[in-house]
């Protein structure tokens, strides 16, 4: 009986699953068009609910429910930031990360203090006519807001350095809805003043300097095709985060209007009920 050539190759193993092809390294240009592009396909600029509230056709308790469950996400963004120095082992860049911490969480005092993203937040609470502790205490939150939220942070601890940073990347389409914003709400609301709407005026000018650095280093560091591939899903995910919480607030407080039990319900509401919804 002959033996086999040692040069032979053995047969796949059935159910053996083959690894995937990503292809060639994509030129750093295209890489960053693809990152863009997946902000004009898939931002939550384009959400409905963002239409009806920039357009000034959101009713007071819809501001209101809007405002105090993207405080989760506000007030859980030191957290991710966080999550993410903790993981930095580079002097530079953990240098660089913390600044984003001290953006939300403010500088109480010393030369050049300022309340933080977070601080802000909560004077455009309160604008709208909401308790500051109430918005705190997270008392009110829709549950997909808080999966959303926390889903997010455990992305950023879990999944690679490249992909938490990169999941980062959202900011490089915020500008554009802060003006958005802006002009909706001093147009429609009465609210709307210099210091409600300081926090989306404060993040015109934080946001790019935060984008600079975060693309600059996904495009520098995804040396891979795969890597590249990372980043652009960490992307997609970051904006699915994003557009789950307001589906979330669309279904709760504009159409059908079906309130979870627990979640805040607006002055004058009466929620909808499944047998309201007939099903």
């Amino acid at each position: 009986m002959s033996l086999a050539s040692p040069s032979a190759v053995p047969a796949a193993s059935a159910g053996a699953v083959a690894a995937p092809s990503f292809g060639r390294l994509l030129p750093q240009d295209e890489f960053e068009e693809r990152i863009r592009q997946i902000g004009a396909e898939r931002y939550h600029s384009l959400h409905p609910f963002h239409k009806l509230l920039h357009g000034g056709k959101c009713n007071h308790g819809q501001v209101q429910a809007w405002v105090l469950n993207r405080y989760c996400y506000q007030s859980h963004i030191p957290l991710k930031d966080a999550t993410i120095l903790s993981r930095m082992e580079d002097l530079d860049l953990r240098r660089e990360w913390r600044k984003r911490i001290e953006d939300h969480d403010g500088q109480a005092n010393g030369e050049g203090a300022n309340e933080g993203g977070i601080e802000r937040w909560l004077m455009l609470a309160e604008g709208v006519g909401l308790d500051r502790a109430y918005v705190v205490s997270g008392a009110g939150m829709l549950p997909a807001t808080r999966f959303a939220v926390e889903a997010y942070v455990r992305f950023v601890r879990e999944k690679s350095l490249l992909e938490a940073i990169a999941s980062s990347l959202t900011e490089l389409f915020a500008p554009k809805i802060h003006e958005e914003r802006i002009a909706g709400l001093l147009e429609h609301y009465d609210f709307a003043n210099e210091r409600t709407i300081a926090y989306f005026k404060r993040r015109l000018d934080e946001a790019p300097k935060d984008v600079k650095f975060g693309l600059g280093y996904v495009l520098r560091e995804a040396r891979t095709r795969e890597q590249q591939e990372q980043v652009l899903a960490a992307v997609r995910f970051k904006t699915d985060v994003l557009w789950a919480q307001l589906d979330a607030l669309y279904h709760a407080y504009v159409a059908p209007g079906h309130i979870p039990p627990g979640a805040f319900v607006p002055e004058g509401c009466v929620p909808v009920t499944e047998l309201d919804l007939d099903l």
